[in-house]
Order: C-alpha cells, then structure tokens, then sequence
C-alpha cells in the first residue's frame, strides 16, 4: 500500500494540470498537436502546472477526511475553497461548474450540506466525480456495499444530488477500491460490473437510469473506437472517457495524455483518469518532470501522508 494515497492524488492533479491549458478544444484540433506535457497560459492563461477546481475539490475532500468523515465540515471546506481560494493553485479559483456554484450558494446561506446537491436531470455535471477519488481510500475496508453506497451518494449529493451522478461516483470509486486492494484492470472491471449490477437490482433503481450505464456495465467500455467515446463535461461522458483512457493504455503518462488528447472537458477527463491510473500504476511511474513543475506539490505531498497515515494503517 506504499504512498498508494499519493499516487492517486497526485495523480489527479497532475491529469487535470495537463488539461487545463487546451480546456474547451477540439480533439481534431488536438490531433493535429497533441499535449505532450505541460504547457502553459492558453484556455485559462494560467502558469504550467496549474490544476483547476477538479483538484482543489479533491484536496478538500481530501483534507477533511484526514479528520474522520463529516459531511457538513466536508461542505464547508467547498465553501472556503469558494469564498476564499482555500486550495487553489494560486490563492483564487478561476473555474467553477454551474451545478457546484448553485449548490455552495446554498452552504453559503446556511443549507445543510444533506440537501445542498442539485438533483435535477439537467444538473449531471462531472463536478462530483471529478473530487470523489480520495472516498476510495476512505471507504476501502467498508463490506457493507449499503453503506458504500450511501456514503458516496452523500458526498457525491453536496453538490450533484441527481441519481446518475451519484450512480457514476459509485462506480467510479468501487472500480478504485479493487485498483487499491491490487486487482488487475481486467480483474477489476468485472467485479466492478457485477457488484454494481447486482446493487441496482437489488434496490430496485430506475431501469431507465440503468440502460445509460449500459456501455459500461453491460458491455467492455474499453473496446469501443475512440469515435463513439465523448469528452464533454456530462457525468456519462467522463466516466466512459475516463475507464476507456485508462483500459486502453499501459502507463500513467499514456492514460492521461489520451484522456487530455480526446478535448472538450480535458482538465477534468485528465483528473478523472489520472486518479485510478495513479493507483494502478503507482506514484514512480508518474513522470518526474511532472511532479516537479505540479503547483504546490509539497503542501499536497503533506497533505497525502496526513491521509495515508489516517487510513491506510
């Protein structure tokens, strides 16, 4: 389990600094030139090395977790990211998702982060599942897949409260939760397909609802052509996009260059993929030159040892 915590930390945020820069591009226009690694100003002329609300959510979550798991002081700390840059790269943030906005706008007045998620089917976002990854360490140990469930849906519902949204969490982080305990890619993905198929059975959600996962769990996401896999910034497009990045490469470098390459929502199809590739592949596979040139990479390495140290005894 050695710096597994940081690996997979440092590997969203690396992903989602290495998208930032070409954020909003086309992928034909990326396939022309391609990101190779860190570039700088562009989309959102920030410094290279800059990552975006993707990881200064994560980190807060993150943060939070190495205290026990509150879901009020979880919302709070979005709340001081918001108001106060806590977590930024810079000390401020300069990109934030609609649905997440509305939703801390409640924290802000007072709401209750239990009910503060948008739960609208418009509101299906990739703004949860781009800071879930760190509830996988948290949640890693936990047999009672109810209780799984629940957890993610609740941190997952501060913001994005919609039932497709949550169910992308879930996957996202029981997928995570089998990379952790050591499973190959393949040995994952299977498990990761029957437990959450035997869920939705079990409790009986929307059969509707369910068929939009269907490329995921019903079939193998990672043998569809690039063509039919979309980058946009919807909840299905970055979780199909992410697995697909990260099925269909060998390395971590590999994983997120393809993620950031497919354009559209490039930071956060980068984060998304760069967190189970992180795990997978482990923090010395993570190029070095990238670690080095992250923004703010020593308060983020302390901040994974205080979480490693918490929860991975």
């Amino acid at each position: 389990m050695e710096h597994i915590v940081k690996a997979g930390i440092f590997g969203v945020c690396i992903g989602d600094a290495l998208g930032v820069p070409v954020e909003f591009k086309k992928r034909e226009d990326l396939k022309k030139i391609p990101v190779k690694g860190y570039m700088e100003f562009m989309s959102w002329n920030q410094p290279k090395g800059t990552w975006s609300d993707d990881s200064s959510l994560t980190l807060c979550l993150a943060e939070e977790l190495t205290k026990g798991y509150n879901l009020e002081k979880i919302g709070q700390s979005f709340v001081k990211w918001n108001k106060y840059g806590h977590w930024t790269a810079h000390g401020r943030l300069f990109d934030i998702g609609g649905t997440t906005r509305h939703s801390i706008a409640r924290l802000i007045k007072g709401e209750s982060a239990k009910f503060s998620g948008n739960i609208f089917e418009e509101d299906n976002g990739n703004g949860s599942l781009m800071r879930i990854l760190p509830l996988a360490f948290y949640l890693k140990d936990e047999k009672n897949i109810e209780k799984l469930y629940q957890t993610v849906k609740e941190v997952s519902a501060i913001t994005h409260g919609h039932f497709r949204s949550v169910f992308a969490c879930f996957i996202y982080v029981v997928f995570a939760i089998e990379l952790i305990k050591r499973k190959n890619k393949k040995e994952a993905y299977v498990y990761m397909q029957k437990i959450a198929l035997e869920y939705s059975s079990n409790q009986g959600f929307n059969p509707k609802e369910i068929e939009l996962f269907q490329r995921v769990l019903k079939n193998d996401i990672s043998a569809y052509p690039e063509d039919q896999i979309k980058s946009s910034g919807y909840v299905l497009h970055s979780l199909e996009a992410s697995l697909w990045c990260f099925l269909n490469s060998e390395t971590y470098a590999e994983a997120v260059l393809k993620a950031v390459n497919l354009g559209e929502d490039t930071d956060t199809t980068g984060a998304i993929t760069g967190g189970i590739a992180g795990i997978y592949y482990g923090f010395e596979n993570i190029p070095e030159e990238w670690i080095s040139e992250l923004v703010r990479k020593e308060d983020i390495e302390i901040l994974c040892s205080k979480l490693e140290n918490k929860l991975m005894k």
